[in-house]
């Protein structure tokens, strides 16, 4: 090849090079347009519509204060409350207060499960804030957590009597939450006067 060839040749890799440069700011902008575009509209708190309507996910967990007690979804009776907390959340902490008002107003079962924690730590976590839980799961490998498409912590799933998810909540849950979200789909499907009979929230 001569000497003006291989100038040539440089000069046109150099010139892609210049190009490639240029594009790829503009093409990150579009992945992340895409992104947001399609994120547009979508309620974070919603649950993936696979699991609406169906049953809890099956699962043989131990109890957290029982480590040599196993059980299994058939165990756990709508309507209900379904809380993933966990010792490392902070956020869970600030949920707690609240979580024990609603327990001890009897407005609704509480199901707690400890998600991808040690089992000290998550038992000192109710021992210290008290327990508003009718039973609590063991999750410290987050198997269940995942089937049901957790995210983190704290999250509240609704079961209804016939122990389907009806919705997922992420967050806290506080008095607001519990009496406009919760508890209008947990007895979205029962009579009004079930509804107030059972859904006085604590205040």
């Amino acid at each position: 090849m001569s000497e003006s060839g291989q100038d040539n040749s440089s000069q046109n890799k150099s010139d892609q090079n210049r190009q490639l440069l240029f594009l790829l700011p503009l093409l990150l902008f579009v992945a992340m347009a895409v992104l947001l575009a399609t994120g547009l509209g979508k309620d974070p708190t919603e649950l993936d519509s696979q699991l609406i309507g169906k049953s809890i996910p099956g699962f043989q967990k131990t109890l957290l204060f029982s480590p040599n007690k196993t059980i299994s979804e058939k165990e756990l009776q709508g309507p209900a409350l379904i809380n993933v907390f966990a010792s490392w959340c902070p956020a869970c902490y600030t949920e707690h207060p609240y979580l024990m008002q609603l327990a001890q107003s009897k407005a609704v079962k509480i199901y707690g499960l400890n998600y991808k924690d040690k089992r000290d730590k998550g038992q000192k976590f109710v021992n210290d804030l008290g327990n508003p839980y009718d039973l609590i799961l063991f999750d410290d490998n987050g198997r269940l957590g995942i089937d049901m498409g957790v995210y983190g912590a704290p999250e509240t799933f609704v079961i209804n009597s016939d122990n389907q998810i009806v919705y997922r909540h992420v967050g806290i849950v506080n008095l607001d939450v519990w009496q406009n979200i919760l508890r209008p789909r947990m007895f979205a499907n029962q009579e009004g006067s079930a509804s107030k009979s059972t859904g006085q929230a604590a205040k």
